[in-house]
């Protein structure tokens, strides 16, 4: 018995062994990322990633809500090595719980706006806000109507079940449309347009990806979205109309390290690589955004910043009472 005893324990010394290893392992080819970009297009930098570095990926995507929140409640046993995607005000949410780490990488200059002072998150493309509108059904449903211009136009009752917009607790792309309208009009009456508008909207879904595709699938004539992703169905021939309403708003689309993650070094890697020539290339290809890299050539038919009436918008604001707004939302709108 005593002799069975001692291999048992012996055999489970090696055991135990085996398991402490992988840590180290991983450190040097694995790299787990949580992702708020697009599946193509997640699946397109991640497999770049490994040809140029030998680093496997693996990770997992969903709506940037989840993902912050999936972060944050990690953050005392964390499950992966990055978040990438998301405008910056949600990364600096994360940043404020504890849960990212802090890495200013000198891969490439880029402008002073596009990362955290204290090293947090990194941008790697700019984000706009507009309207999109599917200009044959419009013009099916509100045969000699104006298309609607300005962020007030959308809430004509005329429009009731054509609108689509992101849930703001769930949604990036969401968020950013209900800060900018608090931020732009003042609490009071940026409470009371979402009053007014949210009835009017046919669904508010959690991705930032659906009404693009839902306007330019013709399911309905009106949408709020990023310019680019409402670029990519106009690219493609779909009937769909941009307009970028004055005083809108603009983040960049952020990555994070997550503090204490498994493969801290690899993390490190992955945010040189979004800021390369070839990483930002790639993407501005797949997604037409405006990569940070100021070696990188705009798109044919991507829209220029320079053209935009910018909202002044405060993005340290938002990312610090997010947690409040959520709230608010829940309890006073939906």
């Amino acid at each position: 018995m005593t002799k069975k005893v001692l291999l048992l324990a012996l055999l489970s010394c090696a055991v135990f062994s085996l398991w402490g290893r992988p840590r180290q392992e991983a450190e040097s080819n694995e790299l787990l990322v949580y992702s708020v970009v697009n599946e193509d297009e997640t699946r397109a930098l991640t497999e770049l990633f490994t040809r140029q570095t030998g680093i496997k990926v693996e990770y997992f995507r969903a709506a940037t809500g989840e993902l912050v929140n999936r972060v944050i409640a990690e953050k005392n046993a964390p499950q992966a090595d990055i978040l990438l995607g998301g405008a910056e005000s949600l990364h600096i949410s994360a940043a404020r719980a504890g849960a990212l780490d802090a890495y200013t990488s000198r891969a490439v200059q880029v402008p002073d706006y596009t990362r955290a002072a204290d090293g947090t998150w990194t941008g790697f493309c700019v984000l706009t806000l507009g309207i999109g509108v599917n200009e044959t059904r419009f013009a099916e449903k509100f045969p000699g109507k104006a298309l609607p211009r300005t962020w007030d136009d959308l809430a004509d009752p005329a429009f009731r079940g054509e609108i689509v917009f992101t849930d703001p607790v769930a949604s990036a792309t969401g968020y950013l449309f209900l800060q900018s309208q608090l931020q732009g009009r003042g609490e009071a009456q940026g409470w009371d347009y979402f009053r007014r508008l949210t009835p009017l909207a046919a669904q508010l879904p959690s991705s930032g990806s659906a009404p693009p595709r839902l306007i330019g699938s013709g399911e309905y004539s009106i949408c709020v979205a990023y310019v680019h992703a409402m670029q990519l169905y106009a690219a493609q021939g779909f009937p769909v109309r941009i307009i970028i309403p004055p005083k809108t708003a603009g983040e960049v689309d952020a990555v994070s390290i997550i503090k204490g993650g498994p493969n801290s070094a690899n993390a490190r890697r992955f945010v040189d690589f979004m800021l390369s020539l070839e990483a930002q290339e790639l993407f501005t290809s797949l997604s037409y955004t405006i990569p940070v890299n100021p070696g990188v050539a705009r798109l044919s038919g991507s829209i220029s910043v320079d053209t935009i009436d910018f909202l002044e918008y405060d993005s340290e604001k938002a990312g610090a009472e997010r947690d409040a707004v959520h709230a608010r939302w829940r309890n006073e709108i939906k």
